[in-house]
């Protein structure tokens, strides 16, 4: 989407962030560029005001479910393992990456353009690790 003027930040390049800018995962310097571009672009404006009312619904709806104790600690581990591997210019370790991203991590396809997974469960085995 566009507005088809001309901004010193591209309308793909607001929309593609737009998850950064509502959740404040961005630099300071890039939230000020975005406020700039909202001030000049209305369908991008009307856009972030969509999405900043879906993510208050979801909130609202699902805001209250109770999370795993260890969830947390995982999660962050595994972050902390990727950025890792990525700082040292390495692919990251299989056990930062879930078995059904491990194919696409590793570039691996079997002959139908699907990726195949190195690690199979059990029959009835819903565990995930």
């Amino acid at each position: 989407m566009s507005c088809g003027e001309p901004h010193e930040t591209d309308c793909s390049e607001v929309l593609d962030h737009l998850y950064e800018y509502l959740d404040r995962e961005m630099p300071d310097s890039d939230c000020e560029k975005f406020k700039e571009h909202f001030d000049e672009c209305s369908p991008c404006l009307e856009k972030y005001g969509l999405e900043q009312e879906v993510k208050k619904l979801v909130k609202r709806c699902c805001g209250h479910d109770d999370v795993p104790s260890d969830l947390r600690s995982k999660v962050m581990g595994r972050i902390e393992l990727i950025r890792e591997a990525e700082a040292a210019g390495h692919e990251p370790p299989a056990e930062a990456v879930s078995p059904e991203q491990a194919p696409a991590v590793a570039g691996k396809e079997s002959k139908d353009g699907a990726a195949s997974s190195s690690q199979t469960s059990p029959p009835g085995n819903k565990k995930y690790a």
